[in-house]
């Protein structure tokens, strides 16, 4: 959530930087632009008031002119001085576009262009229009006429023609300033948005940690409802609710499977004594009394497994640091008479490895699964029991050249009280598995199962090479 969350509250906000920067920064350009334009309008304006004092004889060669007369020789010093120290071009010319002064030499009215339109909208007795916008990407210059009225007439016009590198460099300079503003405005923004979606999703990662821990059987786990939203909170403690709800019922179930298989055992003892009693008064070999026998002592497996069942789902796993080869060759020491006595070789490859384990949980689940294995395995096949140590797992599997399962089977083996339709003849209450699962599960590990090529089955023990956290 917080990988779709955070890149939209980051494109909204540079959108809202970008809507309020894009304008400033144009904001910018146009006041460092106007502020030139004012420059030249008040030096223009000056170059007027000196240039409404200067008389040109008429029919007179006007530069001849210029020579006698000591006012057109101050603007003409005032112009060279203008461009030597501001690099900006400046001429008076008449209003037959002849320059009577003008610095450098040779600035003349081209017949087109920005000088020629700003000339000649100042003989028109008005100021040249503002210059469009110079960007900084632009080289583009700044012309700026004004007209010399005299006793009401246009007598003459100046203009002047800047450089407009100084105020692009302002321009940029300003940009920057406004970019890194922007910068370090996104840079503070994605922070907070940061610190938001954290505040937002800390109690949604703590629901989902705690749901998967409840899920992975540790049932005590529960909900910190301390930050996060009001909305989020109240979910915390509807969550919590729920899960005392459900603890308690899964308490009562076990505590009803505990009674039940404890109240029924006495019960079904006195049965099985008054049968076997019975049995005295029938004929030797009866096949009726023998079965009524079979099926009692197999409900009382039933009994004895649902009871011990019902205390693995309540019992906490005693870890320790154990030796997974060791107490697997015992068990396969354990298991080769059994095995030997049905005509199946009992194989273990069991070198020496360490795990995190229950060691009375392990070997129960390896008997299970060792018995199982025989138990399937035809006469004269054999059953492989390997032990190995993968990365962060060790793992015991046990492969056996039985019938198999099918995959449907495959996805149901282990559940409580299943069992396969082609082994219901075989003596087992459909529970050793399920047990042998639950008591590992509560150290951290697992049971998987997988088939055996070309038959039989091939079941995976694993426990943790280092200790589960609670």
């Amino acid at each position: 959530m917080r990988t779709r969350l955070l890149p939209l509250l980051i494109v909204l906000l540079a959108a809202v930087l970008l809507a309020l920067g894009v304008p400033l920064a144009a904001s910018v350009a146009g006041a460092q632009q106007q502020r030139v334009v004012v420059d030249r309008i008040d030096d223009t304006a000056r170059f007027a008031a000196l240039a409404q004092n200067v008389t040109v004889p008429s029919g007179t060669d006007p530069s001849a002119s210029a020579s006698m007369d000591e006012r057109l020789l101050t603007l003409a010093r005032e112009l060279d001085s203008y461009y030597e120290v501001y690099d900006i071009r400046a001429a008076v010319f008449s209003t037959t576009s002849t320059p009577l002064a003008s610095a450098p030499k040779g600035f003349t009215v081209p017949r087109a262009g920005e000088v020629h339109v700003a000339y000649a909208e100042a003989l028109l007795s008005r100021r040249s229009h503002d210059p469009e916008q110079v960007w900084p990407w632009q080289r583009n210059r700044l012309v700026v006429a004004s007209p010399v009225i005299r006793d009401g007439d246009v007598v003459a016009v100046v203009v002047t023609d800047s450089p407009t590198g100084p105020m692009r460099s302002r321009i940029l300079h300003g940009w920057l300033i406004i970019g890194a503003g922007e910068v370090a405005a996104m840079l503070l923004a994605i922070g907070a948005a940061l610190r938001l979606t954290g505040w937002v999703l800390k109690p949604v990662r703590v629901l989902d940690i705690t749901t998967h821990a409840i899920a992975s059987g540790r049932l005590k786990s529960r909900v910190a409802v301390a930050s996060g939203p009001p909305e989020l909170r109240r979910l915390g403690r509807s969550f919590n609710e729920m899960a005392d709800n459900v603890e308690d019922v899964l308490e009562q179930q076990r505590a009803f499977v505990a009674d039940a298989s404890h109240q029924l055992r006495n019960p079904l003892a006195a049965l099985l004594l008054r049968i076997e009693l019975l049995a005295y008064e029938l004929p030797e070999g009866n096949e009726e009394i023998a079965s009524v026998q079979n099926e009692g002592k197999r409900l009382a497996q039933v009994l004895d497994d649902l009871l011990d069942l019902a205390l693995a789902e309540h019992t906490e796993a005693d870890l320790r640091v154990t030796d997974i080869g060791a107490l697997t060759a015992e068990r396969v020491a354990a298991w080769a008479p059994t095995a030997e006595a049905k005509g199946v070789r009992l194989v273990g490859d069991c070198p020496a490895t360490t795990a995190w384990a229950d060691p009375v949980t392990l070997s129960s689940a390896l008997d299970a699964v060792i018995d199982n294995a025989v138990k399937f395995t035809p006469e004269g096949e054999r059953v492989e029991v390997r032990v190995a140590a993968d990365g962060e797992t060790s793992t015991v599997v046990v492969t056996d050249h039985g019938p198999g399962l099918t995959d449907e089977e495959l996805a149901r083996v282990g559940d409580r009280f299943w069992r396969s339709a082609h082994h219901q003849n075989i003596k087992g209450s459909g529970l050793g598995l399920s047990i042998s699962r639950t008591l590992l599960a509560a150290g951290g590990g697992s049971l998987s199962y997988d088939r055996h090529e070309p038959t039989g089955l091939k079941v995976t023990v694993s426990v943790p090479r280092s200790r589960p956290t609670a």
